[in-house]
């Protein structure tokens, strides 16, 4: 991202009341917005920063269908559809460019789970296939390794993190959205045990529908509510590079690092380096839910003492006062510091890998917090104990290429419209009834 951050005007005032609010200016806040408002509905969308400040400018930007959880796939779908004509529809440039994801490896029980995950998803109709060693050289062109196989799928893409979600705000606005950036939501009303209307730092606004798009912050909102939502957060880096010569069209994920090219002739790079998790008190609360994916992913993170156990998301605030300004005024924009101890080693194996990239650096590093739950699929959802509360928030790490969609199931479920999907495996109720956590289908 050596783009920077795309601006949106935001609107001058906050309205009195609203159909619905969204908190939450993320990919998924924007485009459920732009869903309500395209439908003649007026939306206000609050942020307490600005919009794509976290984690939707602070991914890799892909927007793929491989490599999901089964439940995501119809969803996924979808997304896809709306990444391919939403550019044309709202007459802006969001970055996307449908140039194919490849996966390579030199792990044959690897390629054997790969192979697996593909079986499952031509049962939805997913275009992608399993490749042999001499294929997979000819996806990587000028790369020095050999592998044993890879995956492709042909019809998956990527978006520019720093464009896409502002554009998509732009577009929510001109449908009649207004916007209200730093403008922190400090909590809910309630009139007979259903949404009334928000707190926020520049007054009061009715309403009887909210969408909480709130990325990591959401379930610390919650719990001031009474509501429980076992979330937590992971720490993770990504860097981009100076121009270079193109040696890949699309994504590429290979064993040792894993390439976005970005519009700017540079790239997005993710090494595969230990994501961090920091000890906090809401890892603590929700540690038993978590411990089945924490003990099949452990090589993967390193746990850690931080500063997040005192000040975030993840830490206590207890039960603060709406009139009083808050946390979220505190921390407009979650930026943590960057691990930039993986920019050398990676900048090493993407040289060994091409050496046509000699010379390239890294233009910028950047860090952020992931909101994840204990099966990695996100919380799309109405909130039983509260009628008038949507969710959409959990998105554990693969939320940017399907928040279009996601935002419009949540747009859905708030306005009480056909859902365009089912909704069912992104029930609330499956993470907090008691059932045994589902494990994470992705490969």
């Amino acid at each position: 991202m050596t783009r920077l951050l795309d601006t949106v005007e935001s609107d001058p005032g906050l309205p009195q009341e609203a159909d619905v609010v969204v908190i939450g200016a993320g990919i998924v806040g924007v485009a459920a917005a732009h869903a309500i408002a395209a439908r003649g509905h007026s939306v206000a969308l609050l942020e307490k920063g600005v919009v794509a400040g976290e984690q939707s400018s602070r991914n890799w930007g892909w927007c793929r269908l491989m490599n999901r959880d089964e439940r995501e796939i119809p969803l996924m779908q979808h997304s896809i559809e709306l990444w391919n004509r939403l550019p044309a529809e709202i007459g802006a440039d969001m970055g996307y460019r449908r140039n194919g994801l490849v996966y390579v490896t030199r792990d044959p029980k690897q390629l054997a789970q790969w192979e697996a995950w593909i079986d499952m998803a031509r049962r939805h109709q997913a275009h992608m296939r399993v490749v042999g060693p001499e294929e997979a050289k000819r996806l990587t062109p000028g790369n020095a390794q050999d592998w044993v196989g890879g995956v492709v799928s042909p019809g998956d893409g990527r978006a520019e993190p720093a464009m896409a979600a502002p554009a998509l705000a732009r577009a929510a606005r001109a449908r009649g959205a207004t916007l209200h950036q730093g403008c922190a939501v400090r909590g809910l009303d309630t009139t007979g045990g259903r949404i009334a209307g928000v707190f926020t730092e520049k007054g009061y606004l009715r309403t009887g529908a909210v969408i909480l798009a709130g990325g990591a912050w959401s379930s610390m909102f919650l719990r001031r509510h009474g509501i429980d939502l076992p979330q937590c957060s992971v720490h993770s880096t990504v860097f981009a590079t100076t121009p270079a010569q193109q040696v890949t069209p699309g994504g590429l994920n290979t064993p040792d690092f894993i390439l976005t090219p970005l519009l700017d002739g540079g790239y997005l790079v993710a090494a595969k380096a230990r994501g961090r998790l920091e000890l906090t008190p809401a890892g603590i609360r929700y540690a038993a839910k978590f411990w089945p994916t924490l003990a099949r992913s452990w090589k993967m993170l390193d746990l850690r003492l931080g500063r997040s156990f005192l000040e975030g998301p993840d830490a206590l605030h207890g039960a603060w006062s709406f009139g009083k300004p808050t946390v979220f005024e505190r921390i407009r924009v979650l930026d943590p510091k960057p691990n930039t101890a993986i920019v050398e080693p990676a900048l090493r194996e993407i040289v060994a890998a091409y050496p046509e990239l000699a010379g390239i650096r890294m233009a910028r590093a950047w860090a952020g917090w992931i909101d994840s739950t204990p099966d990695a699929v996100p919380v799309i959802s109405p909130v039983g104990s509260l009628p008038g509360l949507t969710i959409a928030t959990g998105f554990s790490g693969h939320g940017f290429g399907i928040g279009p969609g996601a935002g419009r199931l949540a747009a859905d479920l708030a306005l009480g419209d056909a859902p365009v999907v089912d909704p069912t495996p992104f029930e609330l109720a499956r993470l907090v009834d008691g059932r045994p956590i589902r494990r994470p289908g992705a490969f």
